[in-house]
């Protein structure tokens, strides 16, 4: 089951927001950024793909307290985007996001790389072939 945080407690009770809830806000938010190819979600990530069952919380670990979140993002980026730049951008929107969607502060957001995504070889070959003529 999965965790979750207490926000606020009133003479109305109280809210809660469960950890995947902020995963899958975070993973949205740094898929949206130009540069991303996708999020690295290892092993199980893969298989839940295959299956045809999109995690959207896939590469993502999130530290929720009461009043704060810390944020780990595994991506890969698009090969030719400058990384320092894409791994900004996804800080950026990740920490906007949240906090607006759930009033939670964020503290950190820890961007890592895993990998670079390469061109199909197929988009190579119609380059290569439009030069030639």
């Amino acid at each position: 089951m999965a965790e979750t945080n207490e926000l606020a407690a009133s003479e109305l009770g109280a809210i809660r927001i469960a950890d995947e809830v902020v995963a899958i806000i975070a993973g949205l938010a740094a898929t949206e950024v130009e540069g991303v190819a996708a999020m690295s979600g290892g092993f199980a990530g893969g298989i839940a793909e295959v299956l045809g069952r999109r995690n959207l919380s896939k590469g993502v670990k999130v530290e929720v307290g009461v009043e704060e979140a810390k944020v780990d993002l595994h991506i890969i980026v698009e090969y030719g985007n400058r990384i320092p730049d894409v791994a900004w951008s996804i800080q950026e929107n990740v920490k906007k996001a949240i906090e607006q969607m759930t009033g939670l502060r964020v503290l950190q957001v820890n961007v890592h790389v895993q990998g670079v995504n390469f061109p199909t070889k197929g988009k190579e070959e119609e380059t290569d072939e439009s030069a030639l003529k």
